[in-house]
């Protein structure tokens, strides 16, 4: 059976060391070889940057996240063994793991770090698709003779790499498609390599869980449960025409997944479908001035990210969360499309007024959609704001004078609310 050292890198067959290094870390699986769709999943990456970083956290349950009443972005396995999951509300992880240390989001820092898995990943191939910062899918079919290695090879080069150069680990999802590669990815973390075969896909798939389809959530969790599915066997009993009946569009893709089916391509060119962001109060606030300030400096942050991409925004977003949890969410489209953070920001202020609702929040979000290329954006003006073209180009003066001289060369007094 072909086998590979993921420390060495040497291929061999059958043993279950490696004969050159005697190291166990080896992946055996007879169409190691021939399988070239993988999935890329960087191990609590916030958190173990975090602990590259800062040595003195080695060892220690470390939370990526903020604030008591904020969310956990991320947990190192130290934590997760305490029962902390990502999304988790921060008083309940640290009612879970109340020696935890808590750390909150350096975004700058993951994301040069993503940038430089991502050029390791581009010297393998161009077919890359990004999920996240963080993971992403890759096709390696046609890359052997480039090479010299196979698909499998070249990968556990990529995640010996990541270790030796970033001080960072990855796991690896190897298949015959996006599906499997990415169940996969997910089934020897940390710093694992497994592999999904064509030959084994039934059998593997048969008796498990259909939670584990990626994008199955909780409310279609209970639906599937309502209809007797638990498993993939109990989906492979539902002709195609009766799952589509039943639950739609997901319904044809439940079909083809329970028999091992993904017929998605990997796209280096997905596009990016919204730009937001969004904050989770220490405490509910009604505070108008409060808010003012918040409105602002999330259009900023939406504004930045759509500037440093080129991108624009046909429609603005206002989301809103009360104390009870009801969700308030208000959108509308623009006349032409923006990238501006003055403009996103009296939209999404304008909305916030049509609320009506005076709170108090514990949530406050805004972003842009539609999204298109800048070039077309913030062309038609204002008849109805004089202002408008004055204030634009102030922004853009400003944030010519941000990239020579830094972030905070200019704050607007709006910011410090």
């Amino acid at each position: 059976m072909p086998a590979l050292c993921r420390d060495c890198l040497t291929q061999f067959d059958n043993a279950r060391r490696c004969p050159a290094c005697a190291s166990p870390r080896v992946t055996r699986h007879p169409e190691l070889w021939e399988l070239s769709i993988a999935h890329m999943d960087c191990d609590a990456f916030y958190a173990s940057v975090e602990k590259r970083d800062d040595p003195s956290l080695e060892g220690k349950p470390v939370i990526i996240g903020g604030g008591h009443r904020g969310v956990v972005s991320t947990a190192c396995y130290v934590a997760r063994i305490r029962g902390v999951r990502s999304a988790m509300p921060m008083f309940q992880a640290l009612k879970l793991c109340p020696e935890a240390v808590v750390i909150r989001p350096r975004m700058e820092e993951y994301v040069k770090a993503s940038r430089a898995i991502r050029a390791m990943m581009e010297e393998l191939t161009p077919a890359i698709e990004p999920l996240s910062l963080d993971e992403a899918f890759l096709d390696m079919g046609g890359t052997a003779r480039l090479h010299g290695a196979p698909p499998a090879v070249m990968l556990a080069r990529l995640v010996r790499r990541m270790k030796l150069e970033l001080g960072l680990t990855g796991s690896i999802g190897l298949s015959h498609n996006k599906f499997l590669a990415k169940v996969a990815s997910d089934l020897d973390k940390p710093h694992g390599f497994s592999v999904i075969g064509k030959g084994e896909t039934m059998d593997f798939l048969r008796e498990k869980p259909v939670r584990m389809i990626w994008g199955v959530g909780a409310a279609a969790q209970v639906s599937l449960d309502k209809a007797g599915i638990r498993t993939f066997s109990d989906l492979l009993r539902w002709e195609q025409t009766d799952l589509v009946a039943r639950f739609g569009g997901m319904g044809e893709r439940l079909y083809h997944l329970a028999r091992g089916e993904d017929f998605r391509r990997v796209s280096a060119h997905t596009p990016m479908k919204s730009i937001t962001n969004e904050t989770t109060f220490n405490e509910d606030t009604a505070d108008p001035d409060l808010l003012d300030g918040h409105i602002w400096r999330m259009a900023e942050k939406v504004a930045d990210r759509a500037k440093a991409k080129n991108l624009a925004g046909r429609v603005v977003t206002l989301k809103l969360k009360r104390a009870d949890h009801t969700l308030l969410s208000r959108r509308i489209s623009l006349s032409d499309p923006t990238q501006l953070a003055d403009r996103i920001y009296r939209t999404a202020r304008a909305l916030f007024d049509q609320v009506g609702d005076k709170g108090p929040y514990r949530l406050l979000g805004c972003g842009i959609s539609d999204l298109c290329d800048a070039s077309s954006a913030d062309k038609l003006g204002d008849l109805l704001d004089p202002g408008a073209v004055r204030r634009s180009g102030a922004e853009r003066a400003t944030d010519a004078i941000r990239e020579r001289f830094g972030g905070k060369a200019i704050v607007k007094g709006r910011t410090l609310r």
